[in-house]
């Protein structure tokens, strides 16, 4: 996994913001650009891999509507602040400088930038199976059954 880890690292800094597309499965407001595209010599579950580097930005008050990766998440905020939670778990308050991970199909119930004035910056890796069409797979809303009070 370390190799993995410093491939990545080692590819974003090679890439020096260098994008190569863009990206907009995310929310109105949040700008994805892809950094790096790259097959890996490690395999997930059997099956070879690729990693993939976004560059993520939220304006102010931006977000992203709740979402699945379908690789391991490595992120870093570059600058900002970024409120995550992952479903399940509490809310996280993270600022530029500090590092995130977040599990293969975790649900990304909330990511946004919780500044009205500030924009936010992340760096994502992602670990992903190279058959993978779509790093984001955006989650429909449940079918919610009402209450009987509600009848």
């Amino acid at each position: 996994m370390r190799t993995v880890i410093a491939i990545a690292l080692g590819a974003v800094l090679g890439a020096g913001g260098f994008a190569l597309a863009q990206h907009d499965k995310h929310g109105d407001t949040a700008k994805v650009k892809l950094l790096l595209e790259q097959d890996v010599s490690e395999k997930i579950d059997g099956k070879e891999a690729r990693v993939s580097v976004l560059d993520v930005s939220y304006e102010p008050g931006g977000f992203t509507s709740p979402h699945r990766h379908p690789g391991a998440v490595f992120g870093h905020v570059l600058e900002g602040e970024l409120e995550a939670q992952l479903e399940g778990q509490p809310l996280r308050k993270l600022k530029a400088g500090d590092t995130f991970y977040e599990p293969t199909m975790a649900l990304h119930s909330v990511s946004r930038n919780p500044s009205k004035t500030a924009n936010t910056r992340l760096l994502a890796v992602i670990l992903h199976p190279r058959d993978v069409k779509d790093l984001v797979t955006v989650e429909s809303p449940k079918q919610r059954t009402p209450s009987p009070r509600e009848d």
